[in-house]
């Protein structure tokens, strides 16, 4: 039996049904993600099959773009691994490495920085392309050569070369002649320094006035080409002037009239210097030698013996002995009557340019492009010491 639905009293108006919110829609599930390179690369065009899936197209212009995006970034990481790299900075080592390679060592007109940028952009290439390996095997052969010249080096001892009988006699006579004359000198200093009298500073401040009142004697032209030397005789009666011409010339002075003509150099003449203890000359040339003159233009002797052309030259204080620089990266000691060579001396690492001798005649001074100065003892033959602080050539 059904309960019967209960009545509202009378007067009460029956309650309005509750409203039915609204249904909700469900959420709709997202669509698959297409990967990027996958819509980059899809090139089918429109109409195609596939069920009616889109697809994307990349215009020329855009792939044109991408390219050469590309090549930017490959030329920037070349040029980073470029800079990275060890190159050689030594213009010798860079041929070296180029010849290795199978490259060439040098192009027309190349300099050296541009043939290391060349070398750089090889070894920058062959890494690039996989055949490090061969650059690796040109490092090792290089490496290798320059262990080989270190051991080579460490191997090598100091040795004496036996000298002649005519060396032993002149290095007896040049110690007989300077040996007095160094105890003079010293004797002499002695008395001037124990003198109250004597005062240096106002001797060279002497010697400084007289410089500074140096006015011009006389000017004249000596050659048609550049002179490279000059040298008064011992009286100051004559002056010798050498030039690239070969020729060198004889003045006498103060007239300045040109007395003799010195013909016999086949390349340019670097140096002249007179004798001593008399009117002969020595002139060096170019040509590998140098020759012994009167000042008549009579040959008297020819010195012949460097293996390079010759720079300075100059006499020893006796007179007897004339010493020669050469670009040979020695110099040498000759007997002046005999034109015998007494000694050859090595030492420096590049051309020798000067040699001079000291007034006592006991020691000898030679500078070369190697930035030092050398000075020897010639009684002995040892090397005194090395003078060191030039950065540059000294001449």
């Amino acid at each position: 039996m059904e309960n019967p639905r209960p009545q509202a009293p009378a007067g009460i108006p029956p309650m309005a049904p509750l409203p039915v919110p609204p249904s909700i829609a469900p959420i709709p599930a997202p669509p698959p993600r297409i990967p990027a390179a996958a819509a980059v690369a899809s090139t089918s065009t429109a109409g195609g099959g596939g069920g009616g899936e889109a697809e994307y197209e990349v215009s020329d212009d855009h792939r044109a773009a991408r390219e050469r995006h590309e090549r930017a970034v490959q030329e920037l990481l070349q040029r980073r691994r470029a800079y990275a790299m060890a190159v050689p900075t030594n213009d010798s080592a860079v041929r070296a490495r180029l010849r290795r390679l199978g490259e060439p060592v040098t192009f027309f007109g190349e300099r050296e920085m541009e043939r290391r940028d060349r070398l750089r952009a090889l070894m920058v290439g062959l890494e690039a392309e996989g055949q490090f390996d061969r650059l690796l095997r040109a490092q090792e052969d290089e490496q290798g050569a320059a262990g080989a010249e270190e051991e080579e080096e460490q191997i090598q001892y100091p040795f004496f070369t036996e000298g002649t009988q005519e060396l032993l006699k002149a290095r007896v006579d040049i110690a007989q002649y300077s040996l007095p004359r160094a105890k003079a000198r010293i004797e002499r200093t002695k008395r001037r320094y124990d003198d109250p009298d004597e005062d240096p500073d106002a001797e060279a401040n002497l010697v400084v006035k007289q410089a500074e009142d140096f006015v011009l004697e006389c000017s004249e032209i000596g050659d048609d080409r550049p002179l490279t030397g000059c040298s008064f005789s011992r009286d100051a009666s004559m002056l010798a002037t050498s030039s690239w011409s070969g020729m060198i010339k004889v003045w006498s002075m103060p007239q300045i009239t040109k007395i003799a003509t010195l013909k016999g150099h086949t390349e340019r003449a670097t140096d002249v210097a007179f004798s001593p203890v008399d009117d002969c000359l020595a002139t060096a040339s170019a040509d590998k030698t140098a020759k012994l003159w009167k000042t008549d233009g009579s040959l008297l002797t020819s010195f012949d013996g460097h293996l390079d052309r010759l720079a300075r030259l100059a006499f020893h204080p006796s007179g007897k002995y004339l010493g020669t620089a050469s670009f040979d990266k020695t110099w040498r000691l000759w007997d002046v009557n005999t034109g015998k060579e007494l000694l050859l001396q090595e030492g420096h690492g590049r051309s020798v340019y000067g040699v001079s001798f000291h007034p006592d005649g006991s020691l000898a001074a030679s500078c070369g492009l190697d930035g030092y100065a050398r000075v020897w003892d010639l009684r002995s033959g040892r090397l005194y010491c090395t003078l060191m602080g030039h950065v540059k050539p000294v001449s």
